[in-house]
């Protein structure tokens, strides 16, 4: 009878000796495997693009009286120091700036939780358990009957456990590319919106100039035109004029003051918004800017590098290209649910029900764990989760062409738009000239009875109309520039933000 013991004992022990060799030799030939990637490895695809933009003719011929500033900080341009203050403050207290920046802080946690997945994770429990047993739970019936039970009982257990997936097919390793593309986007879209803010800033800032210049305009015109109306009354007590010549004074008087509070909304409205770009309450810089002169100039532009620049500069472009990089590793992701899962995991721990020898030899409980999962029988739900992810793909690098499309055409259009803008400003400012020339000499005329008073007003409606064009023009300019700037990507450092395919990990 113990012989036959003995026996039993050593053939268990030799059992367990050849599983515990099985599992050493199946977890190396998976370590050996781990390391295979499937699913497509990504290449940018290429985007044809002109060398240059169609209208790059009209950039070069433009009159710009500064030179062309650099983009990552073309407000200095300019040259005015208050837009700069502002655009310095915009980039330090703008809350959807701030807003972008946290956004990014969550993609690159995501993207480090995802690479975390490819290293073994670790735990320590612990737990104390005080137990007043039941005799009448299965467990308390049995132990009941034998002498020295007591019904209150002490469990205790610690434990330092470990547990690593094996990453065969590459799936893990597939999905932290994506996170980290995904976090890639992430920035792209910060430096998206911190050209956005100081585009919308400067815009705005130029809005403001343009307002305060036509209420000075109006302003002026109004002063002209009440004079006018004090010499045709004058005119009307000598005998020399019609109450119909004074009435139509009176007009132009109240036509010039009706200009008057649709600029001061515009004036309001911009000075807020301003301060909201800032982030400050409105009315909080306002002080500032209706005190401050108006010195600016519209500076060069230049496109070197032409539409290809893009790829590097636009933020919303190599945002695309980041998330068609993610869309590409996901493909990889669904394609690694085809390949079993293979997990090993050890339990280093002690489990007493008596308490003091929680950490005696009696007390010691290792466990080994090599633990599979294959989606064997599911493959057509697999199927149908990688054509789902090829279908993605394909809709993001429709997405990115169309982005490098859609980027071309802000260009040109603002380019456009400059060009045309400032052939209006010459031709406006000529406008001006001869119609101050013209209505001196009416009011010259009227005063010496060669002329009639409709006259001197028609001279005078013309003289405000242009006056408050060329106002309203010199604004769009600068603001057709700062569009321009913005539709070139400038406005941050221009490092080239995911120029490269995910490095392999």
């Amino acid at each position: 009878m113990n012989t036959s013991l003995s026996s039993h004992v050593g053939v268990s022990r030799l059992s367990s000796r050849r599983f515990t060799l099985r599992m050493v030799a199946i977890g190396a030939a998976m370590v050996g495997l781990a390391g295979c990637t499937v699913g497509p490895d990504y290449v940018r695809p290429d985007i044809e693009s002109n060398t240059q933009y169609a209208s790059h003719a009209q950039l070069e011929a433009r009159e710009a009286v500064r030179v062309a500033p650099t983009l990552d900080v073309w407000w200095k341009g300019f040259d005015d120091p208050e837009l700069t203050r502002i655009i310095g403050r915009v980039m330090a207290q703008n809350l959807d700036l701030a807003a972008a920046v946290a956004r990014v802080d969550q993609a690159r946690a995501a993207a480090r939780e995802a690479g975390a997945q490819l290293a073994p994770q670790g735990s320590l429990d612990g737990q104390v358990t005080q137990l007043y047993q039941s005799t009448k739970s299965p467990l308390g019936e049995i132990a009941s009957q034998y002498p020295g039970y007591k019904r209150t009982q002490t469990l205790e257990n610690i434990g330092v456990g470990a547990s690593w997936e094996l990453d065969l097919a590459g799936g893990l390793h597939r999905g932290a590319e994506a996170a980290d593309a995904e976090a890639q986007a992430a920035e792209a879209n910060q430096d998206g919106v911190r050209i956005s803010v100081a585009a919308e800033a400067a815009d705005s800032y130029f809005q403001v100039r343009g307002a305060q210049e036509r209420i000075r305009l109006a302003q002026q015109q109004l002063d002209t035109e009440t004079q006018l109306l004090e010499l045709v009354k004058v005119r009307l007590a000598g005998g020399l004029a019609t109450s119909r010549e004074v009435a139509q004074a009176q007009a132009l008087v109240l036509q010039a003051k009706a200009t008057l509070p649709p600029l001061r909304t515009t004036l309001a409205q911009q000075l807020n918004r301003l301060d909201v770009l800032m982030g400050a309450a409105p009315g909080t810089y306002a002080t500032e800017l209706k005190d401050s002169p108006q010195t600016y100039s519209v500076p060069a532009i230049t496109t070197d590098g032409g539409p290809a620049m893009l790829l590097r500069r636009r933020p919303d472009v190599i945002a695309a290209e980041r998330r068609l990089a993610a869309s590409n590793a996901r493909i990889g992701v669904a394609v690694a649910e085809y390949y079993p899962k293979i997990s090993l995991g050890g339990l280093l721990g002690f489990d007493s029900l008596h308490s003091g020898s929680l950490f005696s030899s009696q007390a010691f409980q290792p466990q080994a764990v090599l633990g599979l999962h294959w989606r064997l029988f599911d493959f057509g739900r697999v199927d149908a989760e990688v054509a789902q992810a090829k279908g993605a793909n394909a809709e993001a690098l429709a997405l990115y062409r169309q982005s490098m499309l859609r980027a071309t055409e802000d260009v040109e259009n603002a380019i456009v738009s400059l060009a045309e803008l400032e052939a209006q400003h010459r031709d406006l400012t000529d406008e001006v000239k001869a119609h101050e020339v013209a209505r001196a000499a009416a009011q010259d005329a009227y005063k010496g009875g060669a002329i009639s008073l409709i006259e001197v007003l028609d001279e005078d409606r013309q003289l405000l109309t242009s006056r408050d064009e060329l106002a309203r023009v010199h604004a769009d300019d600068a603001r057709a520039a700062v569009a321009t700037f913005r539709a070139l990507g400038g406005g941050w450092s221009g490092s080239d933000a995911g120029s490269e395919p995910v490095a392999e990990r």
